[in-house]
C-alpha cells in the first residue's frame, strides 16, 4: 500500500476493543514517527502511555478540571492512551509555533501507522487538555503542553467506521 493508499483509507474509531499494541509496539512506531520534519532536529515532543489504572487518574483529573466530582469515563473508551506532548526548545532559528507544528505531525503519523497496522485509532482534544489538573497527572514540565491524546485499541469485527469525505483540492490549492 502506498502512503497515499494509507491516508485515503485512514478512519477515526470512536468505539474500540480492549486489545491494543504492546509497549514494544508503541516504541518502534514512535521511533518511526521520530522521522518528521523537524527543523534543527529539536524533537520538542513527547509521548506518554496511559494503560489500566493510569486511565482512571486521568478521569479524575479530567473531572477535577471541568470543577466535577468523581472521575470522567472518557478515558476508559479505549485500553491504551498516547498524550502527545509539545515539549519546546530554546532556540533562536526555530519558532515555537514551528516546534508545536512538529508535535502535531507525529502525533498525525502515528495515527495514520497505528491505522496502517490495523488498530482503531481517535484523535481525542478537549479545552482540560491545557488545565493544571491534566498536566500535572501527565507530569508536564514548566513550558511543556498537552496537545491530546491518540484513544487507540483493536478494530471490532464487522464494523466499519464511515469514510470521511475528502476536501475538494480546487478549493483549497490557488497561485498568486
Amino acid at each position: 500500500m502506498s502512503v497515499r493508499d494509507a491516508v485515503l483509507a485512514r478512519r477515526s474509531w470512536s468505539k474500540v476493543t480492549e486489545d491494543a499494541p504492546t509497549h514494544e509496539d508503541v516504541l518502534a512506531l514512535v521511533e518511526a514517527a521520530s522521522r518528521v520534519a523537524d527543523h534543527s532536529s529539536l524533537s520538542p515532543w513527547r509521548v506518554i502511555e496511559l494503560r489500566g489504572a493510569d486511565r482512571d487518574k486521568l478521569g479524575r483529573a479530567i473531572n477535577k478540571a471541568n470543577g466535577d466530582k468523581g472521575s470522567s469515563s472518557k478515558p476508559l473508551r479505549a485500553p491504551l492512551l498516547l498524550a502527545v506532548v509539545f515539549s519546546p526548545h530554546k532556540s533562536g532559528k526555530v519558532p515555537s509555533w514551528e516546534q508545536e507544528a512538529v508535535a502535531s505531525g507525529v502525533a498525525h503519523v502515528l495515527s495514520l501507522m497505528l491505522d496502517d497496522e490495523g488498530w482503531g485509532v481517535i484523535w481525542r482534544t478537549g479545552g482540560y487538555t491545557r488545565s493544571k489538573a491534566v498536566a500535572k497527572m501527565h507530569n508536564l514540565g514548566k513550558r511543556e503542553q498537552l496537545m491530546g491524546w491518540l484513544y487507540v485499541g483493536g478494530k471490532p469485527e464487522g464494523k466499519r467506521e464511515s469514510r470521511r469525505k475528502t476536501t475538494d483540492p480546487r478549493k483549497k490549492v490557488s497561485s498568486i
